[in-house]
C-alpha cells in the first residue's frame, strides 16, 4: 500500500502533471491538445501521460487514430481516488490554471493536426499562442 501511495504522490509532485489532471477535469483530450495546451514537446506530454496513468490518475482509450486521456470513472488505488476528490476544489482560482483550463476547452484536435476531414473540423482555436 506505501508503495501505492507514493506512486499517487510523486505523480502529483510534478508541476505539469498537475495542470494535466486539471484540464482532464474539464474534458478528455489527445496528446497533441495537451502539447499545445501546455507548450510541450509530445514526447514530454507522452511522458507525463504514462507516469499518471501508472499511478492510475488517468486512462486512455483508443479512438481511431487518436489516443484519448480522461480521468477514470473509478480509480484503482483510493490514493488516486481521494487525490482527484481533492484536486477537483484545489487550484481552480489559480491564474495559470484558470488560463490553461479555459484554453484547454477551444482546442480542436482536427484544428492542430490537420489531419481530420473538412467535415470532422470544429473550427477552433488551433494553437494555444493564439489565446495567450
Amino acid at each position: 500500500m506505501l508503495k501505492t501511495y507514493l506512486k499517487v504522490m510523486k505523480a502529483l509532485s510534478d508541476r505539469n502533471r498537475v495542470r494535466i489532471i486539471k484540464m482532464l477535469q474539464r474534458r478528455e483530450m489527445c496528446v497533441c491538445e495537451m502539447q499545445a495546451a501546455l507548450e510541450l514537446s509530445q514526447p514530454s506530454v507522452s511522458k507525463h501521460l504514462k507516469i499518471l496513468e501508472e499511478a492510475g490518475l488517468v486512462e486512455s482509450r483508443k479512438d481511431g487514430l487518436w489516443v484519448n486521456y480522461r480521468l477514470p470513472d473509478k480509480a484503482d488505488s483510493p490514493y488516486a481516488a481521494h487525490m482527484h476528490s481533492v484536486l477537483a476544489g484545489w487550484l481552480n482560482d489559480d491564474p495559470e490554471i484558470k488560463r490553461i483550463v479555459r484554453l484547454a476547452g477551444g482546442l480542436d484536435r482536427c484544428e492542430i493536426s490537420g489531419s481530420c476531414s473538412p467535415a470532422r473540423r470544429k473550427g477552433t482555436v488551433a494553437v494555444a499562442k493564439q489565446e495567450a
